[in-house]
């Protein structure tokens, strides 16, 4: 477990990183900088995690809880099984961040899919939702994109670039996409 506070806003958060959702913890990590505050556990055992995996409304590790009580936003980093095709689900209970992320992905040329059932952060007790503005943002990136994200140095600096892209206006209050 990793928990460094930056006096940022946002959180960004890795709650089943290692052997749970390999990647997680670093894409976290990136997207985080040397300006948002982050948070990673790193699950260690066998490939898949196993018996390690929570679901992310059942997650009560306390630094975590911890952590996102002391910001505004947590943005969770989780890992999709899907493995032949690379694309991210955007979710969580902040609308804008849902519509900004997305938007953002798609210009950066980043499949976006709706989040499948129950993998849309849209429970109140997800540690996404738990900052003190009550709403955050999920990020599930299928396992096709992760292997590609871990490949490819271009690539993942073009998805960290988009992803902080928008972490970054929406922690300085601007955005860049009209509310709806």
């Amino acid at each position: 477990m990793e928990y460094v506070f930056r006096g940022s806003r946002i959180l960004v958060m890795a709650p089943h990183g290692g052997w749970i959702e390999p990647f997680t913890c670093d894409l976290a990590a990136l997207v985080a900088g040397e300006d948002l505050s982050l948070y990673t556990f790193r699950g260690v055992g066998s490939p898949g995690g196993g018996s390690l995996h929570l679901t992310s409304h059942m997650f009560d590790e306390p630094t975590a809880l911890r952590a996102a009580r002391e910001v505004e936003r947590v943005v969770a980093i989780h890992g999709e099984r899907t493995r032949d095709r690379p694309f991210v689900m955007v979710g969580g209970l902040w609308d804008r961040f849902r519509r900004e992320m997305a938007g953002g992905l798609a210009e950066a040329g980043f499949p976006v899919e709706p989040p499948r059932p129950g993998l849309g952060g849209r429970n109140p007790r997800n540690i996404c939702n738990r900052g003190s503005c009550g709403g955050g943002g999920q990020l599930e990136l299928s396992e096709g994109l992760r292997r590609s994200l871990r490949r490819d140095e271009g690539l993942r600096v073009a998805f960290v670039k988009a992803v902080r892209g928008v972490l970054l206006e929406l922690e300085s209050g601007r955005g860049t996409r009209q509310e709806a």
